[in-house]
């Protein structure tokens, strides 16, 4: 009997790819399917792209932007692929991945071909820029008429699906799942993990885990330190920002400007991000768009005392005031935030002991079964 085929498509391999999707590969050749991926490789080292529990690896050249140039060789590559192969199921994510995907897989749904997208967090959403509406909104419209089954992961996605987009299924899944046993049972050293960072016993470290683009909004706390740093407090605080991209050096020079550069730490990318989390005193989190940001999950199981935006996503997290602190996204809501939470301690622990209570309900165990049921399903 011939083996069943899938196709997990996203726009690149290693920071979306290998961060949420390996368990599934594993669960689909556990299940005698063959499987397949087909994403950019943005390796600095293109040979260390090594997928566990993939049969077949495509190197598409998508490009971030929608509109660019790149993406119509993309397209092409992706269909010839999808009608050569004739996979049974289709599984894409990221928005130029999902849309070139869908696209490509006009004509294999019309044999047989199931497409499910996971929408990680549309971008028109409560707030956002009429610009995101005008251009996002009918773009998801009309390709909702090319997917079988569409996933979102925050509550306020799955209502605007439902009511105005036209799947044939629509699904609310709480994200893409975290082991939450993993953070929670961390043999981490708290104090000589510090030590090796280069902190003294009594800092107070206040930690973002986040790629360092405009949305993840780094700036904002760094004005708000800013606003600290003629209190005797701030002598205490460093704030360590782990992750990378775009905004990385004008971050570097607003730290200088701001005068606040010696108590900024940019660690970059990090394979030892579940350490982090339980050696700082804070989670500062404020962004302008999120989906289910699967970093404030991690921190959550860890136990940290959150501070972050009541946007989209977070708020299906966060209860204000028992898990974590929402606070107005300006530098100075988040400085009277960081004002209040340095200056108790109890709080800061009930805060942590909320998080890690609240954030079971998104364990990754419970997330897998019901993705194996939407899978099987269909």
């Amino acid at each position: 009997m011939e083996k069943k085929k899938v196709l997990f498509v996203a726009t690149v391999v290693k920071t979306h790819i290998m961060q949420f999707h390996l368990p599934y590969l594993k669960m689909f050749q556990e299940m005698g399917w063959e499987t397949a991926v087909a994403a950019r490789n943005d390796y600095e080292d293109p040979a260390d792209c090594q997928i566990p529990h993939c049969d077949r690896y495509f190197d598409i050249p998508f490009e971030r932007l929608p509109w660019k140039k790149g993406n119509l060789r993309a397209y092409r590559m992706l269909k010839a692929i999808i009608d050569q192969e004739h996979y049974d199921l289709i599984h894409c994510h990221t928005p130029v991945g999902a849309m070139i995907a869908r696209l490509a897989a006009r004509a294999a749904r019309r044999k047989g071909t199931k497409v499910i997208y996971t929408a990680h967090g549309f971008h028109f959403f409560q707030g956002a820029p009429v610009a995101n509406w005008l251009l996002f909104y009918p773009v998801e419209w009309a390709l909702s008429f090319c997917t079988d089954v569409l996933i979102t992961i925050n509550q306020e996605d799955y209502t605007r699906a439902k009511g105005h987009l036209h799947a044939k299924r629509v699904e609310y899944v709480p994200g893409v799942g975290i082991d939450t046993a993993r953070f929670r049972e961390n043999p981490v050293d708290r104090w000589e993990k510090r030590r090796e960072l280069g902190c003294a016993d009594g800092d107070f470290l206040i930690l973002t885990v986040a790629e360092m683009t405009a949305n993840k909004n780094h700036i904002t706390i760094l004005k708000a330190l800013a606003l600290l740093k003629n209190e005797p407090m701030f002598a205490n605080l460093h704030y360590w920002i782990c992750g990378r991209g775009e905004t990385w050096q004008s971050l570097e020079n607003s730290a200088r400007e701001l005068g606040i550069a010696s108590h900024v730490h940019f660690l970059g990318y990090r394979n030892d991000a579940p350490e982090l989390y339980p050696c700082c005193d804070l989670f500062a989190f404020m962004p302008y768009r999120e989906g289910l940001p699967v970093a404030l999950m991690e921190a959550m199981a860890s136990g940290a005392p959150i501070v972050c935006t009541r946007i989209r996503g977070n708020r299906d997290l966060i209860a204000d005031g028992v898990s974590g602190v929402f606070v107005e996204n300006s530098p100075q809501a988040l400085a009277e935030a960081i004002r209040a939470l340095y200056a108790d301690p109890q709080r800061r622990e009930a805060l942590g002991r909320g998080a890690r209570e609240a954030v079971q309900a998104f364990d990754a165990e419970a997330v897998y079964r019901q993705m194996k049921e939407i899978y099987l399903s269909v």
